[in-house]
């Protein structure tokens, strides 16, 4: 298999002090395939080690920000290996039955997820139209949304029988009122309805998203680098005390599980959806 280079589909900037990290497939909806998993992580690295970057901007080129995981483009690469770097744990590729789909949603979803979150410098989440599962994720290992007023988010992998995508924060980010709601249903909902429930931080015109991003990454950016460090890792233990990773260590067994209860009952570990059939039925 033929791979895109990781400049191709993430590429990078610094404007000012702020790192501007661009997911770059806007043909496929910049759905999330492990060449971008790691492209984003070598960007957000390069963010990290660079002193003159105080805070880093996470954007989707084109129409949308994020379809989420892929699960059926031309560059889904399930068996190309990588260096681990988001947990220790044995590589997926040539494993076995669940030990494969474990191994590999450890490392690029929940591990790299995590990873992310724990990152030293605010980040911010730039986004328009379409913030679907593994979109989700993404937006929401940031620190700060801004979302354009066309933005609309959705988790629907329910619709395969599996509890919500892999970095299972819906109750601490949605409340759990909430985050039922949108489990239940697979509903989309609009920016406007994830900024009431506290999700979103900005809600503005889609002409308007960048610069108000932007605006608001400087204004962050001007504040003592190590101060911010030090902030954002005392929100974050407060969240952790809250449970949010032990949270996600139980659904992340559940997950699982019902990958392997849809490939029992015959159905495949997607419960018989795909991307076409997934985007049909969100769009009812």
């Amino acid at each position: 298999m033929t791979l895109p280079h990781e400049d191709d589909v993430v590429t990078y900037e610094v404007r000012d002090r702020v790192a501007v990290v661009t997911m770059n497939r806007p043909g496929y909806r910049n759905a999330q395939n492990s060449v971008m998993t790691y492209a984003l992580d070598s960007a957000f690295q390069r963010a990290v080690e660079d002193p003159e970057v105080g805070v880093i901007v996470l954007a989707g080129n084109g129409e949308h920000f994020s379809a989420g995981h892929d699960i059926g483009t031309p560059g889904r690469d399930h068996h190309v290996t990588y260096e681990n770097k988001a947990v220790m744990w044995w590589d997926h590729v040539d494993r076995p039955g669940g030990d494969q789909r474990y191994a590999r949603e450890m490392e690029v979803y929940l591990g790299m997820c995590r990873r992310w979150r724990e990152l030293p410098k605010p980040t911010i989440a730039m986004v328009q139209g379409a913030c679907i599962a593994g979109g989700l994720m993404l937006s929401w290992v940031c620190d700060l949304i801004v979302a354009s007023e066309d933005a609309f988010f959705a988790d629907p992998v329910v619709r395969m029988g599996i509890p919500g995508v892999e970095y299972f924060a819906h109750p601490w980010v949605l409340g759990t009122r909430g985050a039922k709601e949108i489990l239940y249903t697979g509903d989309r909902f609009s920016a406007q309805r994830a900024y009431e429930w506290g999700m979103v931080s900005r809600v503005v015109p889609r002409e308007d998203l960048e610069s108000t991003a932007m605006e608001l990454a400087g204004r962050i950016a001007a504040m003592p680098q190590f101060g911010l460090a030090l902030t954002k890792r005392a929100v974050n233990q407060c969240e952790d005390l809250m449970g949010i990773r032990a949270g996600m260590d139980s659904v992340f067994g559940l997950h699982h599980f019902a990958h392997a209860h849809n490939a029992e009952v015959g159905s495949g570990p997607l419960g018989g959806m795909d991307a076409k059939t997934m985007k049909k039925a969100g769009e009812k």
